[in-house]
C-alpha cells in the first residue's frame, strides 16, 4: 500500500492535506481539483504497474454517468474509470472520456467505448444508434445485448450479515443508498439494500426503524447517522452495513462527533474497499470489489468484441472479498 508521503509527493501537496482529504475533512478549505489530484493520485499508486504496449493510436471512448463533483463524492467510478484508462493506455490507445451530456462518440474516429455506470433505457437506445462496439461496467447490461462486467451482491451481504451474527450482533441497522440515471428518467433499486432486507426478513430480524435510505455521499452518510442516533437514543442498533464506503464514512463522522465509540459500541461495514478505506481513521471495514479488475476486464471484453466481431452479449461477474479492520469487531 502507498504511504501518505508518496501520493503526497504523486499529488503535489503536503501529508497534512493528504490524510485530511482522504479522511473527508468538512474543515478543509482546498478546491475540488486539489481533492481530484490526490484521489488519483491514491488510486494510481495502488494500481500494480505494468509495461505500456505500442499496439494502435485509435481511440476508445470511456461513458460516464458521473459528473466531476459526484466522482469525488463516491471515488467507486473514479476507480473502475482510472482502471479503464490504465488498460487502454497499455494496449497502446487513446482513451478519450465523455459525459452523459455530451454528444456520444461514433467510428471512424472512436473503434469502441466503455460505458461505467447507470443508465435509462432512452441512454441505452441512443448508445446502440451510434453503433459502436460498447461495453458496460457495474450494470447488466446483457439482456439489451451488450456486454457487462458486473459485481456479485448477494454472496457478500451475505458475509457481512453472518459476521455480525458471529460477534453476537443481532440488531443490524443499514445505511442504504439510491439512484437516478444521470437523465433524471429511471429510479434505481440498490441490490445491496434489497438483498439486506430480503436475509434480515427471512431470519425474522429486520427492523424498518433501523434503515435510512439517501444519496451513496460522505454527507448523506452523515446526516442519516445523525438522524438514527437521534431518533432511536439507546436503541441504536450495535453494527450497521453502508452500501458504499463514503456512506459509512459519513456515519462514522457522526459517531465520532456524538461521541459513540467504534467499534466498542457500533460496528460498521462499508462496501467497495475504496483505496480511502485504508487511510481513513478508525480504518474501514469493507467488502473489496476489485474496480481496477473491473475496468481491465471491460476493456479485454471490448477488445474481444474488436477482435472476433462477437455478436452474443457476455457479462463477467466479479467476486468480492470481506476485508476486517478497526470499524468492525
Amino acid at each position: 500500500m502507498a504511504t501518505i508521503k508518496d501520493i503526497a509527493a504523486k499529488a503535489g501537496v503536503s501529508p497534512a492535506t493528504v490524510s485530511r482529504v482522504l479522511n473527508y475533512d468538512q474543515d478543509l478549505a482546498v478546491t475540488d481539483k486539489t481533492k481530484k489530484r490526490v484521489f488519483e493520485a491514491a488510486e494510481t499508486l495502488n494500481y500494480q504497474r505494468k509495461k505500456k504496449s505500442q499496439k494502435s493510436t485509435q481511440k476508445i471512448a470511456i461513458l460516464t454517468w458521473y459528473n466531476e463533483q459526484e466522482e469525488l463524492d463516491d471515488i467507486y467510478y473514479l476507480s473502475i474509470r482510472l482502471g479503464a484508462e490504465k488498460k487502454i493506455q497499455e494496449i497502446g490507445y487513446d482513451p478519450r472520456q465523455f459525459s452523459s451530456q455530451q454528444a456520444l462518440p461514433t467510428a471512424p474516429e472512436f473503434v469502441g467505448m466503455v460505458a461505467i455506470g447507470k443508465f435509462s433505457p432512452q441512454q441505452l437506445n441512443l448508445i446502440a444508434a451510434v453503433k459502436l462496439p460498447t461495453v458496460f461496467v457495474d450494470f447488466n447490461t446483457l439482456d439489451d445485448g451488450f456486454d457487462s462486467v458486473t459485481t456479485n451482491f448477494h454472496f457478500p451481504v451475505k458475509q457481512i450479515i453472518d459476521h455480525f451474527q458471529a460477534a453476537g450482533i443481532t440488531d443490524i441497522g443499514m445505511i442504504a443508498g439510491q439512484e437516478l440515471t444521470s437523465d433524471q428518467k429511471l429510479h434505481l433499486n440498490d441490490q445491496r439494500y434489497l438483498t439486506f432486507r430480503n436475509i434480515m426478513r427471512d431470519q425474522h430480524l429486520l427492523d424498518p426503524q433501523f434503515i435510512r435510505k439517501g444519496n451513496f455521499s460522505v454527507d448523506s452518510g452523515h446526516t442519516m447517522m445523525l438522524d438514527l442516533i437521534e431518533k432511536l437514543g439507546d436503541k441504536l442498533p450495535h453494527a450497521f452495513f453502508a452500501a458504499n464506503d463514503a456512506l459509512a464514512i459519513g456515519a462514522l463522522h457522526a459517531l465520532k462527533e456524538q461521541n459513540i465509540p467504534v467499534p466498542a459500541r457500533v460496528s460498521i461495514i462499508g462496501f467497495n474497499d475504496s483505496t480511502v478505506a485504508k487511510y481513513f481513521s478508525p480504518q474501514l471495514s469493507s467488502v473489496k470489489v476489485d474496480t481496477e479488475l473491473m475496468g481491465q476486464k471491460s476493456v479485454e471484453l471490448l477488445l474481444d468484441q474488436l477482435e472476433s466481431q462477437r455478436a452474443i452479449p457476455v457479462n463477467l461477474n466479479i467476486g468480492t472479498e470481506l476485508i476486517l479492520r478497526e470499524s468492525s469487531k
